[in-house]
C-alpha cells in the first residue's frame, strides 16, 4: 500500500511518516514548497505522479490566534486545500483520510461532544476548519474525518514542547485553569491513522464519515502543565516550583477558545477498533523520548 501524506513537515504528518515506515507501509510525504494544497494544480501534479492508494491530509493552518487577522490564508489552507485534495482524489478514486479539530464546537457543553452534536465554531481558525470538512464530505465519498484535540509531540512547536522549555527558565508557570480537554500524542493518532488506512487497503472499511479520536480523560491546561512538570522531572533539571492556575479572562487571546472541547471516541472504537490510552499514560511515554534525544 502507498500512502501520500500532505502536510509532512508538521507534527503529525511527521509521525506517519515515522510510523509508517516502522510498520513497512510505503509512504510519500510532501509539505511546502514541493505542494501548495491551496492551488489545486499542484495537488493535481503531486497525487498524479504519486498515485497512492490512500491520501492522508495533515496540512494545515493552525495558529488559532493568528489566524483571526489572517482569516483569508487560513481559509485557503484549511477550507480550500481540503476541498483540492478531496477533487483530484474524486477524479482518481483514491480514499482520503482528512484530519479536523475539536474547535469546530463552542465548548458551551459539559459532556464530550460526539460526532452528532452540532458544531458551532467560535473563531476563525474552528470556522474554516469546518467548512474545510464540509468541502470534503460534499466533493468526496470515500473519505474518513478525524477530529482531534490539544495535539501534542516529539516533533513541531505544542504545548508540551512550551512547558518543557518554561520549566526550564522560570520558578512559576502562569496556566489557563477553566478550559477542559483531552491531550493527544501524535504517535497515537498516527497509528490510529494507519490502523484506518490498513482496513481500507483491505476493503474492510465501509464506515466512511466523521469520527473523534484523542487521548482519554479530561483535565485542563493548568493539569495538563502540571503533570508535565512532574514527570519532566525524572529527566531534566525543572526550576519551576509552582504552576499557578488562572482564568481565561487572566490570560486574554485573540481568538476565543472552547471552554469545554472533549471528545466522544467511541464511535471510532466500534467501527475500527480503535482505543485511545489515558492521555496521562501517553505523556509519559512522550516525556521520556524528548528527554532522550536531548
Amino acid at each position: 500500500m502507498k500512502i501520500l501524506v500532505t502536510g509532512s513537515q508538521g507534527q503529525l504528518g511527521w509521525e506517519i511518516l515515522r510510523e509508517a515506515k516502522s510498520l513497512g507501509f510505503e509512504t510519500v510525504g510532501f509539505d511546502l514548497p514541493q505542494i501548495d494544497i491551496t492551488i489545486k494544480s499542484d495537488v493535481e501534479k503531486v497525487i498524479n505522479n504519486t498515485r497512492p492508494d490512500i491520501v492522508i491530509n495533515a496540512a494545515g493552518y493552525t495558529n488559532v490566534d493568528r489566524a483571526e487577522e489572517e482569516k483569508e490564508i487560513c481559509f485557503a489552507v484549511n477550507c480550500i486545500g481540503p476541498g483540492n485534495i478531496a477533487a483530484v482524489c474524486s477524479s482518481l478514486e483514491i480514499p482520503l483520510i482528512h484530519i479536523s479539530t475539536d474547535y469546530v464546537f463552542d465548548g458551551s457543553g459539559n459532556t464530550p461532544y460526539t460526532e452528532k452534536d452540532i458544531i458551532s465554531p467560535i473563531n476563525a481558525y474552528g470556522k474554516c476548519k469546518a467548512e474545510g470538512d464540509d468541502a470534503v464530505r460534499n466533493i468526496l465519498q470515500k473519505h474518513i474525518i478525524i477530529r482531534t484535540s490539544w495535539l501534542y509531540g516529539i516533533h513541531g512547536h505544542n504545548f508540551l514542547k512550551t512547558i518543557l522549555q518554561l520549566g526550564e527558565e522560570k520558578e512559576v508557570i502562569e496556566v489557563v485553569s477553566d478550559q477542559f480537554g483531552s491531550p493527544t500524542f501524535a504517535t497515537e493518532l498516527a497509528n490510529a491513522v494507519l490502523t484506518i488506512s490498513s482496513q481500507i487497503q483491505n476493503s474492510s472499511c465501509g464506515n466512511w464519515g466523521t469520527y473523534n479520536f484523542c487521548g482519554t480523560g479530561i483535565t485542563t491546561w493548568h493539569g495538563f502543565a502540571e503533570k508535565i512538570i512532574e514527570e519532566a522531572r525524572k529527566y531534566m533539571d525543572i526550576k519551576t516550583i509552582l504552576v499557578k492556575p488562572i482564568t481565561s479572562k487572566e490570560y486574554p487571546t485573540k481568538a476565543r477558545r472552547p471552554y469545554y472541547s472533549a471528545l466522544d471516541c467511541s464511535l471510532m472504537n466500534r467501527h475500527f477498533g480503535i482505543a485511545s490510552k489515558p492521555w496521562q499514560e501517553s505523556l509519559k511515554t512522550a516525556i521520556k523520548i524528548i528527554c532522550s534525544n536531548t
